[in-house]
């Protein structure tokens, strides 16, 4: 598997989208804080696959997915606190968990594949 460029790899792609529909359903909590760490921990999936790919070996970047599997683990905490908190619905819950969980899969399956 040969990427040009990390905005090739779907996990990147999917997780960037991940990123951009959980910003507009934080942009409506009022706890500062928990928005603040959900925000920082999805952004993370993305930004350590593009840290790792642009890192050029292998090594590394195998490195950094597992980073970035690590940080899936933190956004479906956070969003099962979230739903406990009630800051989102069930239905809510449901989506970002089971993307979240896609993406770990795709990173599992790069991790694999170095």
């Amino acid at each position: 598997m040969k990427f040009d460029k990390f905005e090739d790899i779907l996990a990147w792609q999917k997780s960037m989208n991940l990123v951009v529909e959980i910003y507009v359903i934080a942009n409506k909590f009022r706890d500062y804080s928990f928005k603040d760490q959900l925000l920082r921990a999805v952004v993370s999936i993305m930004n350590n696959i593009a840290e790792g790919f642009e890192r050029k070996t292998n090594s590394e970047f195998k490195h950094f997915l597992f980073i970035a599997k690590g940080s899936c683990g933190e956004v479906r905490s956070m969003l099962h606190l979230a739903l406990n908190l009630k800051y989102i619905t069930d239905e809510q819950h449901k989506v970002f968990i089971n993307k979240s969980e896609e993406i770990s899969k795709m990173l599992s399956g790069l991790i694999k594949t170095l």
